[in-house]
């Protein structure tokens, strides 16, 4: 587990506003900065000692060697945790929820969600089913693996090379909680009783082994009526491993950082939150489906949201957290949506704006092409339930679109 106690005060900024630092950096630490926290770290120009640090959409805590830096998100961390909730599972997403503390952060957040959800799924005890093992026994037991025992073990007759299931704590989902737990305990999370949660369920897993997972590449998990209660836990405990980082030196664990992208959090919510509106199959309502863009299928794309009928598509739409505005390219946004068009051969799109981030016209109607642009934008500041309400009106105008491109 991380030390506490030898962390020192973390320099708390918001996601896309500058700050000035004029604290040393080393190069070690740019470099965890940038890689790790993505923010963008420069000399400034006003004091050449001192740096301009700039967060961009991640959200989350770093820790490594005495460097600590906090990355607030623009929007309420309730907020934050309704759109993780909802994308995770739209039916029961209150069930993921749990109170905040004003001076509460992300990390702290998800972890106070996750110690309590965990909690909940093991108080009757740890969940338990059959894994294939197999080994080398001196007793057979279970299957005997004949040619894997004449080529390891020739004419010599013990141990016998056997495959048998095994009736255990130590299954998948067990070793999601336990990674979680662990990836956790190396993280920057300030409230002491927030820790204590989390540390008080490492004892309940001691026969379970630690995942060693790949980040980005977790097993999948289906559930059943009999597991149903361990879907909170496990859905947060891969949230937690798929987004932390553990920086290890000499063998050891001597930094963590844990970052969530914005960017992802909203789209990812905007598409299920449309999906459960609309009542789509995920066959009708995709999410990234790779499109083409020229005939020979060199040039892709994966727009966030598109509608299919009879493998057609009749809309497609992207949803923004952060206007993109790169040098030279104000408008790269509608720039994008106008080449989702033009590839499904539809006649207008929608964007998406989280509210704040549009300052132009509704529409945008394309010279010499027939294509329209439509502009919307989601409220995120409102409770969970006007959310959802706002929600309803964007799905009323994609239902708009998909009669004006022919689809039902």
């Amino acid at each position: 587990m991380l030390d506490q106690h030898s962390v020192i005060t973390p320099l708390t900024m918001t996601e896309y506003e500058d700050l000035v630092w004029d604290g040393p950096l080393t190069y070690e630490q740019i470099e965890i900065l940038s890689s790790d926290a993505h923010i963008d770290v420069k000399r400034s120009a006003e004091d050449g000692a001192a740096y301009k640090l700039k967060p961009s959409s991640y959200v989350g805590a770093v820790h490594f060697r005495g460097l600590s830096v906090i990355v607030r998100p623009k929007i309420p961390i309730d907020r934050v945790m309704f759109m993780i909730s909802y994308a995770m599972d739209p039916k029961n997403w209150r069930r993921y929820l749990t109170s905040l503390e004003p001076s509460d952060g992300l990390l702290e957040a998800i972890a106070l969600a996750f110690a309590f959800r965990t909690r909940q799924a093991i108080e009757r005890g740890l969940l338990q089913g059959y894994r294939r093992t197999e080994d080398a026994l001196y007793t057979v037991r279970g299957r005997i693996r004949l040619e894997d025992h004449i080529r390891r073990r020739f004419d010599i007759p013990l141990p016998i090379e056997v495959s048998f299931d095994e009736y255990t704590e130590d299954i998948e989902k067990n070793r999601l909680l336990k990674t979680a737990i662990y990836r956790l305990g190396h993280t920057l999370i300030r409230s002491v009783s927030v820790r204590d949660k989390v540390r008080r369920l490492w004892p309940s897993f001691a026969n379970v082994a630690l995942g060693t997972y790949v980040q980005g590449v977790l097993p999948p998990v289906s559930y059943t009526r009999l597991d149903q209660h361990y879907r909170p836990a496990v859905e947060l405990a891969r949230l937690i491993i798929e987004n932390s980082i553990l920086e290890l030196y000499q063998g050891k664990v001597s930094g963590a950082a844990f970052f969530l992208d914005m960017n992802k959090v909203f789209e990812l919510f905007l598409y299920v939150a449309l999906k459960e509106a609309l009542q789509l199959s995920s066959n009708q309502w995709r999410h990234e489906k790779r499109l083409t863009l020229d005939e020979d299928g060199a040039i892709y794309m994966k727009p966030d949201m598109s509608r299919w009928q009879d493998g057609m598509c009749t809309f497609v739409g992207d949803a923004k957290y952060k206007k993109l505005r790169p040098a030279g390219f104000e408008y790269a946004d509608i720039y994008q949506m106008f080449a989702y068009c033009t590839a499904t051969n539809l006649g207008s799109g929608l964007l998406v704006y989280a509210a704040g981030e549009h300052d132009g016209p509704n529409n945008y109607k394309i010279k010499h092409a027939k294509k329209t642009i439509e502009v919307a934008s989601l409220n995120l500041s409102g409770s969970p339930e006007d959310i959802l309400r706002d929600v309803s009106c964007i799905a009323g105008l994609v239902e708009s679109h998909t009669l004006r491109s022919g689809g039902r």
